[in-house]
């Protein structure tokens, strides 16, 4: 589908006036162009697109509009239309069967690198990532620990679709293996060799998730985000479950909401089974990350 740049252009205005009036960010109306009609940002941003002749889109110009429409009067989340999320360095395809990754989510790489290189973690052994979701945990571990084995489980079936998906668009097909099932259930085979687990486990209490923005409570799945009465059913599980599966000295890492981080530091540091418990603060300075190590 072709249009010209002054057809574009003049959709973008009546789109950032709606974008201003229901309250959503002028910066999506850049991420669709960018993903529909292969715009750059230099050229969104001084709008040198306008004096172009044609503009190749991946539908028409009514279908982008209708799109757009979705987004204002639904709230569908624009990853969501586009089928794409930009995480770290990677695009990974995003359905509503999988929860859209958060910048803030990227810093559990990071922080399992660190761990690899600040202790006797052994790097080419066993990592996994639980409620893998689209697979973004799972492939930036794989990306970054490149003699590591990575192992990814979630419950979906229709989740592990996505993420087996964009293991194989990425290159990471026989790095990454995925097993559907609850938690460590798939992975009896693994007990007491696994160098770290990390996770970012559903962790808003129940009476919460109802009162989350409406593109996150309409459009992202629910059994992604409860993590029951305090939000804390599923860190609870795998503070208890880990000590089986990992190996001395094993990282275990997790990403926790606001609020929890001393909770989740005396449930481990009461287990016994943990040592040199550690919290990490996310971009914005929030206590986001726990870290402990498998005596």
């Amino acid at each position: 589908m072709f249009v010209s740049g002054l057809e574009l252009w003049q959709w973008v205005n009546q789109a950032a006036a709606e974008a201003r009036s229901s309250d959503i960010p002028l910066a999506e109306i850049d991420w669709l162009l960018q993903e529909l009609a292969g715009l750059d940002r230099l050229a969104l941003r001084l709008e040198s697109f306008k004096d172009l002749p044609k503009i190749e889109l991946k539908l028409s110009l009514s279908e982008l509009a209708q799109l757009w429409q979705r987004r204002l009067q639904e709230r569908v989340p624009v990853q969501y239309l586009t089928g794409v999320a930009h995480w770290r360095h990677f695009s990974l395809k995003v359905t509503p069967a999988v929860l859209i990754p958060r910048p803030e989510t990227e810093l559990l790489i990071d922080l399992a690198v660190e761990a690899v290189k600040s202790s006797c973690v052994n790097p080419k052994s066993h990592w996994v990532d639980l409620g893998t979701g689209s697979g973004a945990i799972a492939i930036g571990l794989a990306c970054a620990l490149t003699n590591a084995r990575v192992y990814a489980v979630d419950c979906s079936s229709e989740a592990l679709a996505v993420a087996r998906l964009n293991a194989e668009n990425l290159g990471f097909g026989s790095r990454v293996n995925f097993y559907q099932g609850l938690w460590w259930e798939p992975l009896a085979f693994l007990k007491g060799q696994v160098s770290g687990m990390v996770s970012n486990p559903p962790y808003i209490p129940s009476s919460t998730v109802l009162t989350l923005q409406p593109e996150v409570v309409r459009h992202e799945p629910h059994l992604a985000l409860d993590g029951g009465f305090d939000g804390l059913d599923c860190i609870r599980h795998l503070v208890e479950t880990a000590p089986d599966y990992l190996e001395s000295g094993g990282v275990w890492l997790v990403e926790m909401m606001a609020g929890q981080a001393e909770a989740v530091a005396d449930m481990l540091e009461s287990h016994g089974s943990y040592g040199k418990v550690q919290i990490f603060s996310d971009l914005a300075g929030i206590d986001r990350f726990a870290l402990a190590y498998r005596r």
